[in-house]
């Protein structure tokens, strides 16, 4: 899992989450761009510059905090804007920009696994750098399929669920994360590092 947290690995952690999450909302902006919706785009939000994406409280601050005490990152970037009514397909459309970001996530983690089958030296900072942004991506992925609002995986439920179900859901938005929050302090956050260690043993 990760790693004990000295300066050098909580710098790691630092560069290895502005990376993710730059990544993360950049691809749901530009998944709603490509299914016609421009509000994010028109922000400037398809970028790969974190300035546009992060808030320094907590897209860092927050997630490292939680790593430390929890073991499990809670984050929350700015959100990525988008109208549901110029997104193609409705709701499948906004599940579909929802998911590009966990996705996201999966896809740089897989991206890490390979490359340290390259990296010689387990004890080095590239390797170590390597595997703890290979985990936090894991993390990053479980974490936001939760399928609680406001964590993307929501919008999964959202697509498929009937609608009682739904306005239920959207009566969570506003607390969503205190309730995953509240959680993972009383051990939902086991939970979900015993998913984070079912990927990772599945990455090759």
């Amino acid at each position: 899992m990760l790693p004990s947290l000295d300066l050098t690995n909580i710098l790691m952690l630092i560069v290895g989450i502005l990376i993710a999450l730059t990544i993360h909302e950049m691809m749901h902006a530009l998944v709603g761009f490509k299914l016609g919706d421009d509000t994010a785009a028109e922000e400037g939000r398809i970028s790969l510059n974190p300035l546009k994406h992060i808030d320094p409280l907590m897209t860092v601050v927050l997630p490292v905090a939680t790593i430390i005490l929890l073991g499990t990152p809670i984050l929350a970037a700015k959100p990525v804007p988008f109208n549901p009514e110029r997104v193609r397909w409705g709701d499948y459309g906004a599940a579909l920009i929802a998911l590009a970001g966990p996705f996201s996530n999966l896809v740089l983690a897989i991206a890490g696994s390979l490359a340290m089958h390259f990296v010689t030296g387990s004890n080095t900072l590239l390797f170590q750098f390597i595997a703890t942004f290979t985990v936090l991506n894991v993390s990053l992925f479980v974490f936001n399929m939760i399928p609680i609002p406001p964590l993307d995986g929501s919008r999964l439920l959202y697509a498929f669920a009937p609608d009682p179900v739904r306005r239920f859901m959207e009566s969570l938005e506003q607390v969503g994360l205190f309730i995953v929050f509240g959680l993972i302090l009383v051990g939902f956050g086991s939970v979900v590092s015993q998913w984070v260690s079912v990927v990772l043993n599945l990455l090759p």
